[in-house]
């Protein structure tokens, strides 16, 4: 035991016995992103079961209905996403993921046994909630632990996960899809696979430490201290904690930014631009080929196995792009990425959109299609999705950070829900074609929108992002 001292306080700590930090990190790091490989697995996997679900032995689903089993998970995350944050606060990041993976089991075994639409509904709106919930904790758990030179790194690992689990997935949908693909049952085989990941991060949990600064704002500044002894270097954790305790007790001080505030005119620029990014990158597309990738490849032509092969390459290029797009961000220009990946993803649409016209009933078609979603997951998951997120944490300063968040994340999630929910309905009736130029019609909104209003914000200060938006505002009026 021995005294340290925190502010003007002395507390009375057991040291632990010292080990490698950045092996202990490692292991916090691949435990935790467990809920963003289980969000992407849960949000990938339907991709190849809605062929064998909506078959009439099974649950006989129309167009509409696949949008409703599809856009359920997403409703729930949306409301997963406003109450995670706050379960989080209250009893903590270890604990509320413990709750999360427990949630995550059942709710899983409640999908795979499903009898009928509305059962699958259900349990698929409650698999939303974890789905949610993990959006928001795990990334926030990931920054609290990291240290200063790595934060980076380790919020974007959340990232890398959740892409990875959606190429999981697609993976083992053809593998299951293809040696069991004449039993009808065969999308329950696919769902119950996302059971593993829970099983390991309810078993991994109880190796994770709690987030220290979540135990400083209790009070327990005595844990706070042994965790950081565990994940830093030797000699940084006393210092650590007085950093974070300072930070704390000076954000208390800070006077919120609320509803009414909209009314000036620079918050109200910031949040409607956090609000247009957020829809945005939903309506140009992204889901309709993560959630329906195989129907797209199955209407170009390909038939059903063969779909679900093909899809794997859009899930492997997924990936590649997120790591590529992770690497660059430090380098390149925000503003500079946003409209180069925001183009491609127009140009791919409109691609799609004429060469579903120009080559319909050909045998070219499908190859075609297969090769220009590959193109567009390459320009979207290598800039405009992991940007859509770094911008949208970097443009809200403190003050305005909670409410403009919240309110940016949740047109974000209702967006990606009204995609998930009409595009089926959307390509049984007026065809891929039309479909995609709606999309890209959004691509070139979007262009405009980010030429028009985004100030650059690589390598500035959330203060000094907050003076240009100012700035700006003045000059206008």
């Amino acid at each position: 035991m021995r005294n340290v001292k925190v502010s003007d306080e002395s507390i009375q700590v057991k040291v632990p016995e010292k080990k490698d930090p950045r092996k202990f990190l490692t292991l916090v790091i691949i435990v935790s992103t467990f809920g963003g490989l289980l969000f992407g697995y849960d949000t990938g996997v339907v991709n190849g079961a809605l062929p064998f679900m909506a078959q009439p032995d099974q649950l006989n689903l129309t167009a509409f209905t696949e949008g409703v089993v599809a856009s359920s998970l997403v409703l729930g995350a949306a409301f997963g996403s406003l109450f995670g944050g706050r379960l989080s606060d209250n009893k903590g990041r270890r604990k509320s993921l413990m709750y999360l993976s427990i949630l995550f089991f059942f709710s899983t075994l409640g999908c795979v046994f499903s009898p009928n639409l509305a059962v699958i509904v259900f349990f698929r709106f409650l698999l939303g909630l974890a789905v949610g919930g993990a959006s928001v904790i795990v990334p926030s758990y990931l920054a609290e632990m990291s240290p200063a030179d790595r934060r980076g790194r380790m919020v974007t690992q959340n990232e890398l996960m959740i892409v990875t689990g959606q190429f999981l997935a697609f993976m083992i949908n053809a593998i299951i899809g293809n040696t069991f693909g004449d039993t009808g049952h065969v999308w329950r085989y696919m769902l119950v696979i996302a059971a593993l990941p829970a099983i390991a991060l309810w078993i991994g949990v109880a190796i994770l430490p709690e987030s220290p600064r979540w135990l400083v704002t209790k009070g327990k500044l005595g844990d706070a201290l042994q965790v950081l002894q565990k994940i830093r270097k030797e000699g940084h954790a006393q210092q650590e904690l007085h950093e974070i305790n300072q930070y704390i007790e000076a954000e208390k001080k800070i006077e919120k930014i609320g509803f009414k505030d909209l009314n000036t005119p620079w918050i109200r620029r910031i949040v409607f631009l956090g609000i247009g990014i957020g829809v945005i990158s939903q309506f140009t597309g992204i889901n309709s080929i993560m959630y329906y990738g195989t129907k797209i490849l199955q209407d170009s032509g390909f038939g059903t196995k063969a779909a679900l092969i093909g899809n794997v390459a859009n899930g492997l290029i997924a990936v590649i792009a997120c790591i590529i797009g992770m690497s660059l961000m430090n380098k390149v220009n925000r503003r500079a990425m946003f409209l180069f990946g925001l183009t491609g993803v127009t140009l791919s649409l409109i691609l799609i959109g004429i060469s579903s016209i120009v080559l319909e009933g050909s045998s070219m078609l499908p190859y075609i299609t297969l090769s220009l979603t590959v193109l567009y997951l390459a320009f979207f998951q290598g800039a405009v999705g992991p940007l859509t997120w770094l911008i949208l944490s970097e443009i809200f300063p403190a003050r305005l950070r909670g409410l403009g968040m919240g309110i940016a994340v949740l047109c974000l999630w209702l967006a990606n829900f009204l995609v998930g929910l009409f595009f089926p309905v959307l390509l049984s009736g007026v065809g891929i074609s039309a479909t995609f130029f709606v999309f890209a019609v959004f691509g070139i909104i979007g262009l405009i929108m980010i030429a028009k209003f985004l100030p650059e914000t690589r390598g500035l200060s959330l203060e000094q992002i907050e003076r240009n938006f100012k700035r700006e505002s003045e000059l206008k009026i």
